[in-house]
């Protein structure tokens, strides 16, 4: 029965999967588990790699720090690709204040770490596994241990240790605080939903209306001269004059009384309808019914040559004499003006006879069998180049040692560089959703297991005789005191949603958890938006604090 003890306690690689395997499958399971409607979710992979290394089932150190580092750059890599694409975007407008509150929750935390550092004497590593842990920020923790290992090459496990120790109570207080700001403002929930939902990237979002014609300045002038005349994106999906509804392309001249189905963003209604003349009520279903003659489609962009094309190159409306009324792109309606950037995985709405979509179909290749093959190239070549990035040396003013992103911040930036600007360059980034999530799931598995298998060894002596138990209490106040202080400036002087305040402050620790709680409080989006909107800035910041920390400290 040797065989057994040397696959479970031995080496080499059977011994190496199995155990990944094992302390995987079960972490997922156990994440599985609600307490009171929290979960800790896939941290529990940490702690079961933790439990299995105490007992003495232990990796190879190469290859553990192998599969550890591997895993935290499909991880980040994966997490860059989905918020890329909205990275930029997030800073305008109401984004920009909810990022600057943001920004303030990720200060405080640092200020607050660096406070408990200097009165306790504790090392700094100690100090930023615990403050990753206690803003439940994963790629934090990794970008902490990839600094240090490069500066000092060596690795300091009290960084995970601390991670560990604060991770359980981040998760709660977390919620704990959002839940507190509701009773310090005595927040009424259903006043909350009555308040208009229009905010933040919602006011970009496409909406159908029905206009008649009655400003005496638009008689006569075709379409493409009226759009000249008003600084604001709208497409005017179909035009009912003379009894008949006809497909306008720029040409054709709009007349008194014409009614007019357009589509325009929420922000922009009331300035496109007072130009216009006045909305009228008449649904989707009569405008259906008088163009009985024509098709409503939604069609995939699928081929890579239409990538980073603007929507007015194509020229559907003069070569095919369809109309292109919105664009939908990871779940949002987009007002489909001329100058719109297309990407891969985009769906078009058009409206036109079945035998001009049918074209325009094979033009745009609408192959959902084409889109759902992965495009492996683009993955591993922004692999190639975020590693290559974060291994670039480069000096700070008073830092002795040379300053590197990191497997952690140089994937993550190339990747939403890459996300946001690839179509540009005919670079095709589109991965969908599932397999994204497949991506990032890996990758986090990897890397926690990883991490808890380096860190079991020490784990119980750590919190029996190493003062691990006011570890815990540090974790509570560098998680609790931003969030309460931020959230308090927020509700007071920025007058913020409380629904979307629940997204500013999950997203502001990154934490899924929170965000599951906000949700099904909300049951509405606001949460969401909220969460995804400071989301990729906070991801970056949390990432570069923790390697600089470390940097200036250790």
């Amino acid at each position: 029965m040797n065989w057994i003890s040397n696959l479970f306690f031995g080496e080499g690689i059977a011994h190496t999967a199995l155990v990944f395997a094992l302390v995987i499958a079960l972490g997922i399971m156990l994440g599985k588990i609600k307490i009171g409607g929290i979960s800790l979710g896939m941290t529990w992979i940490l702690f079961i790699g933790i439990i299995f290394s105490h007992f003495g089932m232990r990796i190879e150190p190469n290859t553990l720090h192998f599969l550890k580092e591997f895993g935290l750059i499909l991880f980040v890599y994966a997490v860059g690709l989905q918020v890329g694409p909205g990275f930029f975007s997030s800073f305008k407008k109401g984004g920009l204040t909810l990022n600057m509150l943001a920004t303030l929750i990720v200060l405080l935390g640092v200020i607050i770490t660096y406070i408990i550092y200097v009165i306790t004497g504790l090392p700094i590593t100690t100090m930023v596994g615990i403050l990753s842990g206690a803003v439940t920020n994963t790629p934090g923790l990794g970008a902490a241990q990839q600094a240090y290992a490069d500066m000092s090459g060596t690795n300091d496990p009290t960084i995970a240790l601390g991670y560990a120790v604060a991770y359980p109570l981040g998760v709660i207080g977390i919620i704990f605080t959002i839940i507190i700001i509701r009773y310090i403002f005595r927040i009424n929930l259903s006043k909350e939903q009555q308040q208009d939902s229009n905010e933040g990237n919602q006011e970009q979002r496409a909406k159908h209306l029905s206009v008649v014609v009655k400003n005496p300045a638009l008689f006569g002038k075709n379409i493409a001269e009226i759009t000249r005349l008003i600084d604001k994106h709208f497409v005017i999906s179909r035009i009912f004059h003379n009894n008949t509804v006809e497909i306008p392309n720029s040409q054709t001249i709009i007349k008194e009384g014409d009614k007019l189905l357009i589509v325009t963003a929420i922000k922009d209604i009331d300035t496109v309808t007072a130009f216009l003349g006045q909305i009228i009520v008449m649904h989707r279903a009569e405008w259906e019914k008088l163009d009985s003659h024509l098709v409503i489609k939604r069609l995939i962009i699928t081929k890579s040559d239409i990538n980073g094309k603007r929507l007015g190159q194509l020229n559907l409306r003069m070569n095919y004499g369809v109309n292109v009324t919105r664009v939908n792109r990871a779940g949002i309606d987009l007002v489909a003006q001329s100058s719109l950037q297309l990407q891969v995985g985009d769906k078009l709405t058009l409206v036109g006879t079945e035998e001009a979509t049918d074209k325009v179909a094979e033009v745009l290749g609408n192959s959902l069998k084409q889109l759902h093959e992965p495009n492996l190239v683009p993955i591993f070549i922004g692999i190639f180049l975020g590693i290559l990035l974060g291994s670039v040396p480069f000096m700070l003013p008073g830092i002795p040692q040379p300053v590197k992103l990191g497997l952690a911040g140089g994937p993550l930036i190339v990747s939403i560089l890459l996300s946001k600007f690839g179509p540009k360059y005919k670079l095709v980034t589109y991965t969908t959703a599932s397999a994204n999530l497949m991506l990032r799931e890996i990758g986090i598995s990897l890397f926690l297991a990883g991490v808890g298998l380096g860190a079991g060894e020490g784990f119980v002596s750590t919190i029996i005789d190493g003062g691990g138990y006011a570890w815990i209490g540090y974790g509570v106040i560098i998680t609790i005191l931003p969030l309460l202080i931020t959230g308090i400036i927020a509700r007071a002087f920025f007058k913020i949603n409380y629904f979307t305040l629940m997204g500013l402050l999950a997203g502001s620790t990154t934490d899924p958890p929170a965000l599951a709680y906000s949700n099904a409080t909300a049951d509405n989006d606001l949460p969401a938006v909220g969460y995804a909107t400071v989301y990729p800035l906070t991801m970056f910041l949390r990432v570069l604090s923790a390697q600089l920390l470390i940097l200036f400290l250790a």
